[in-house]
């Protein structure tokens, strides 16, 4: 057996390295643990056990994603505890737009070689953006597969479940003409956009991770890094004052592709350029991608990271409860995302 092992490390699999590294995951993986799960960790299955006696009639939401080629900066960095917790809060607010509370998450490693520094950074990540929201880390696999990933690639993705009272589904049925459009300022490019940004930053403008470039607060490495925000606290507290109506999550597909997601057929949302302020990341971005608004809009989330649909009686309120923006609001029209231009205030002669 050892042997054979032995042949398998030379092939570029460390079985044992693996189980090495794997020996402390049950010490990790307490803070990111709930009540409801069943077993110890390292198991052919993780197990929950799905019992929601405060909900009527409990519907189960799922979920999975990656964090895209934001993984490159990360490695140019060599910097990963921040790309864990950025898979956890895109998983999470994924299934937080329909009012489901996460339950259990689950990853997904694969590379050409098991690095161990690395894969503790991405794991002490994820268990911190799981106890932040409340949900366990339940199992996962980490796979080394030569050949396939080389150097310092590799992936990374995420599955989460969550659960819903069916009753307190947020779907966007009753949104209506005339109600508002409430913006959620982002912490950056969160993880979408990231190919054209760092074509752009890189390969056009020549910028360097360590450099402070065009009134950043941080270096760029640091500002490409920040994670993506968590809005299931602000969803919460919303919730408990007002009606949200719809949420969408700004992610791949920016503001034009999200927001339809949740509107009724004979509905657009009418968005206000100018309404809120765009970081100077954001407005690097743009004055380099010679690209026309609305696909500036589609490949990245301009500052915006998510978005409420609410009466327009709840506006105000919904803005002091989030610190958001009034962005636009619902008109008529066939399921698309329409951006108004700022008005240009004529010069007084």
């Amino acid at each position: 057996m050892s042997d054979r092992l032995k042949a398998y490390t030379r092939a570029g699999v460390d079985v044992d390295l693996g189980n090495k590294v794997k020996a402390g995951l049950p010490t990790l993986l307490k803070t990111a643990h709930r009540p409801e799960v069943l077993g110890k960790v390292g198991g052919f299955g993780g197990l929950f056990s799905a019992r929601f006696p405060k909900m009527r009639d409990p519907v189960l939401v799922a979920s999975i994603d990656g964090v895209g080629t934001k993984i490159k900066v990360a490695a140019l960095m060599n910097r990963h505890d921040t790309i864990g917790e950025d898979l956890v809060n895109h998983c999470v607010n994924d299934i937080a737009v329909l009012g489901a509370e996460p339950l259990f998450f689950l990853d997904y490693m694969a590379s050409g070689r098991l690095e161990p520094h690395r894969f503790r950074q991405l794991l002490s990540g994820m268990v911190r953006g799981c106890n932040k929201a409340g949900c366990a880390l339940i199992g996962g696999e980490t796979a080394q597969m030569p050949g396939i990933y080389h150097g310092a690639d590799y992936d990374l993705v995420g599955a989460i479940v969550g659960v819903v009272d069916r009753a307190k589904i947020i779907d966007g049925k009753s949104i209506r003409p005339g109600d508002a459009v409430i913006g959620l300022p982002s912490s950056g490019l969160h993880t979408n956009g990231y190919s054209l940004a760092r074509e752009i930053l890189f390969n056009q403008l020549g910028c360097r991770l360590e450099g402070h470039t065009n009134g950043l607060r941080s270096t760029l490495g640091q500002e490409l890094l920040r994670t993506h925000t968590l809005y299931l606290p602000l969803i919460r507290k919303v919730r408990a004052q007002l009606k949200i109506k719809g949420i969408a999550h700004i992610t791949g597909g920016g503001l034009m592709d999200n927001i339809p997601r949740i509107l009724p057929e004979g509905l657009d949302a009418e968005i206000q350029l100018g309404a809120w302020t765009v970081s100077p990341l954001f407005r690097l971005l743009a004055s380099a991608a010679r690209i026309k608004s609305e696909e500036l809009h589609q490949v990245f989330n301009m500052g915006i990271g998510m978005v409420f649909v609410v009466a327009a009686k709840d506006a105000e309120k919904a803005v002091r409860l989030t610190r958001g923006k009034i962005i636009g609001k619902i008109v008529k029209g066939s399921r698309r995302v329409v951006l108004k231009e700022p008005v240009k205030k004529s010069r007084k002669k």
